[in-house]
């Protein structure tokens, strides 16, 4: 009975850390995917960022840019 629910904590605590972390995925696999999103668009700078109507970015959005974010907390043009 013991063995049983050891495998059910077990099972559970893949399911919550699945959930937490995103399933499969690894950390470098996500950061590879947010670095793609971001480097989907350029932006000189926040002038144009901001010319388009497209300001605030946050880290993770297309067109973010460690470049336009000068305090480094993941919002540029603010």
């Amino acid at each position: 009975m013991k063995a049983l629910a050891i495998l059910a904590l077990a099972g559970l605590a893949g399911t919550v850390g699945g959930v937490l972390w995103g399933g499969a995925e690894t950390l470098p696999q996500r950061l590879a995917e947010r670095d793609a999103i971001e480097k989907s668009v350029h932006y000189e700078g926040c002038h144009t960022v901001r010319l388009l109507g497209k300001a605030p970015l946050y880290r993770g959005q297309p067109g973010y840019g460690s470049h336009m974010d000068g305090d480094g907390d993941g919002i540029a043009c603010e």
